[in-house]
């Protein structure tokens, strides 16, 4: 108990001296109290400084919600914490209510300042209620203004405080809270409104001071508008935010790097079993669900869950574990949902989560629509499984893959159903687990149709698949314009290994670019009995290649991929390429027919060679007919190849034609 009152009375001592401090450095004789009600007031986020209402913003900050070639999708919001202090942007209030800044010290309960507060700013020097009791200052109390080597202890003493504040004082025994994580800390708290910038040559500086461009920016990313007189951009600055006290990140704020599970609040939960009939759930708050199911085993049937307004204040938590989900299943629920109707407006609000390793969702017969950014319909993580059968899904933001797995995976089995995406970089399956899907119809309006993140898997079976990706929307569409993409991104949400894709029967349609892309991964890809619609003349069938690495994707001239293809039965048309440090090796088997061309070419940013490029092997009962001339390291030839009057050039120089 001691303990406790010579900290409180330390902190109180702590607290008057900044008190006292922040209003010495305003002091002024003669301000009027007319003075100190006509004082403009100014916050501690004065970075987003905004005019009145009939003049022009001439600073936002926003954090990256999309990159599509130059331009940039923003969520605007705030900056919010102070450097130093630990405080929430605004001062203590005062006895009387009055704000600081008038020039005069806030007047104590009795209306004088206790004899024994020094004025030069140090700890008191004993007396009656002095913390030490022995007329000096403890040795460990640090002296410079910064932590010291405090552990959590206080000196013995024999002061009689007794644990409380004075009231009226204007402290309430608790320490302002900081909204960025600690003292010294800042985040980002993100607004409703959105905003879409062209940086075309606009000034971007980054965190570290450097010059950059669009091509430096991530998702995630906090940037500071500038804007001149006339409403134009001017400049684009990175912002580094801080966490705790030395801090170098964000410590979990919005963009940050998030390794602590944070999922918020719920604005209903349900933790006893039981069986739940046609209710209705809603939530219009930040970093909140609509519905939580938390650790018990229900039927929900009939269900209403609506996430109609808030956002959430860090993308990743939302992402990874389900923070501001509109219905989010955790700590090993069982969930069976039937006959729902759920809907999310809210930025980041992802539709149905299954989170964690023994949490199991299994939802059939149900309606789910996003249509903000980062949104997906059914979204897997951290080991969760979700089982989802003849769904109708459809997402309408950017990020907002119908079918979704994150950070740490697990299983997602689908079977029937429609799931449609209309957003950029909005796949209808993005895989960073094992993925099975069936007799379903897969559909990217403006984003290819299907991801695979590292040692991941997409396995579909009798599905109708449509891509259709921008080719300048969308951040990865300046590497390559694809329908299916198989890669490693390097950024930690998916393990490093191999990445697997097999699709049989059904058909898959690329309306624009190449079919398949794969780039600094180990693939396995077997295709068995589809249908493939290559709608853009010029894109290839299957392209396997590095690089430019300016997403992160590996490193420039040694990121190339290693593919495994095996045609199953399988009708093939179109152009296949691979590169100087990629590897492809290909059997036709079981009748397949593959007409087109096989080209090494050189890897575009002028990484070292690597053997094999392109191995092909023709079995027998399967065709190649070529359409133009190839070039491969080496080829089995134990079917037919009609050559149509062009050659084939092996890695020793040989030739082969008819």
């Amino acid at each position: 108990m001691k303990s406790c009152k010579k900290l409180l009375s330390i902190l109180c001592a702590l607290a008057l001296a900044l008190l006292v401090t922040a209003c010495s450095s305003t002091e002024s004789e003669d301000t009027s109290e007319t003075d100190t009600t006509t004082e403009t007031e100014t916050t501690e986020t004065d970075e987003v400084e905004e005019t009145s209402a009939d003049t022009e913003t001439t600073t936002q900050v926003g954090q990256i919600t999309a990159i599509d070639g130059s331009t940039v999708t923003l969520q605007l919001g705030e900056l919010t914490g102070m450097s130093g202090g630990g405080f929430d942007g605004e001062a203590p209030e005062l006895p009387d209510g009055e704000e600081m800044g008038d020039g005069e010290a806030p007047e104590m309960p009795d209306g004088e300042a206790p004899s024994d507060v020094p004025s030069d700013g140090e700890a008191p020097s004993g007396g009656d209620g002095a913390p030490s009791g022995d007329g000096e200052a403890p040795d460990d109390l640090p002296t410079d203004g910064e932590g010291g080597d405090f552990d959590g202890e206080m000196p013995d003493g024999d002061g009689d405080f007794d644990g409380e504040m004075p009231e009226g004082g204007g402290f309430d025994g608790e320490m302002p809270d900081s909204q960025g994580g600690g003292m010294g800390g800042s985040g980002f708290t993100a607004g409703d409104e959105s905003l879409i910038l062209d940086l075309t040559d606009v000034t971007i500086t980054l965190s570290d001071g450097e010059t950059g461009s669009v091509s430096d920016l991530a998702v995630d990313d906090i940037l500071q508008i500038e804007y001149d007189a006339d409403g134009a951009v001017s400049s684009v600055t990175v912002l580094s935010l801080t966490g705790g006290m030395g801090s170098g990140d964000m410590g979990g704020s919005f963009g940050g790097d998030s390794t602590e599970v944070e999922q918020g609040t719920a604005a209903n939960t349900i933790d006893e079993d039981g069986d739940y009939s046609g209710g209705t759930y809603t939530s219009t708050g930040d970093d909140e669900n609509a519905l939580r199911v938390d650790g018990a085993t229900v039927t929900l049937d009939g269900i209403t869950v609506d996430k109609s307004a808030g956002s959430t204040s860090n993308t990743e938590t939302g992402d990874f574990y389900g923070m501001n989900a509109a219905l989010l299943a955790t700590d090993g629920a069982d969930v069976t949902i039937t006959n729902a109707t759920v809907t999310s407006s809210a930025q980041n609000g992802n539709g149905v989560f299954s989170y964690g390793e023994g949490t199991t969702v299994t939802i059939s017969d149900s309606v789910i629509t996003t249509t903000a950014d980062n949104s997906g319909g059914i979204q897997t993580t951290g080991g969760g499984t979700t089982i989802a059968s003849n769904l109708t899904v459809e997402t309408s933001g950017s990020s907002s893959a119908a079918i979704r797995s994150d950070r740490g995976g697990g299983t997602v089995n689908v079977d029937g159903g429609t799931y449609t995406t209309n957003g950029y970089n909005s796949p209808a399956v993005y895989s960073t687990a094992d993925i099975t899907v069936a007799n379903a119809i897969l559909t990217a309006n403006s984003s290819e149709a299907l991801v695979i993140e590292g040692e991941n898997s997409i396995a579909l079976t009798d599905c109708d698949v449509y891509g259709n990706m921008s080719d300048t929307q969308g951040t990865s569409s300046d590497e390559n314009v694809h329908s299916v993409m198989i890669y490693q991104s390097m950024s930690g949400d998916a393990e490093v290994g191999t990445s697997t894709f097999s699709m049989t029967g059904g058909t898959l349609t690329s309306n624009n670019g190449d079919v398949i892309y794969v780039t600094n991964t180990h693939c396995v890809l077997t295709l068995s009995g589809v249908t493939i619609v290559n709608n853009e003349t010029d894109g290839n069938l299957l392209t396997v290649t590095g690089n430019s690495a300016s997403h992160g994707w590996g490193s420039a001239g040694s990121n190339g991929a290693q593919v495994e293809f095996t045609a199953d039965g399988q009708t093939l048309e179109g152009d296949i390429v691979v590169d100087t440090i990629s590897t492809l090796e290909m059997t036709l088997t079981n009748g397949s027919d593959f007409t087109g061309t096989v080209n090494i070419v050189e890897n575009a940013e002028g990484g070292d060679a690597v053997e094999d490029n392109a191995v092909i092997t023709v079995e027998s009962g399967c065709t190649w007919t070529l359409t133009g001339d190839c070039t491969v390291t080496s080829l089995t030839n134990n079917g037919t190849i009609n050559f149509n009057g062009y050659t084939i050039t092996l890695a020793d120089g040989t030739v082969l034609s008819e």
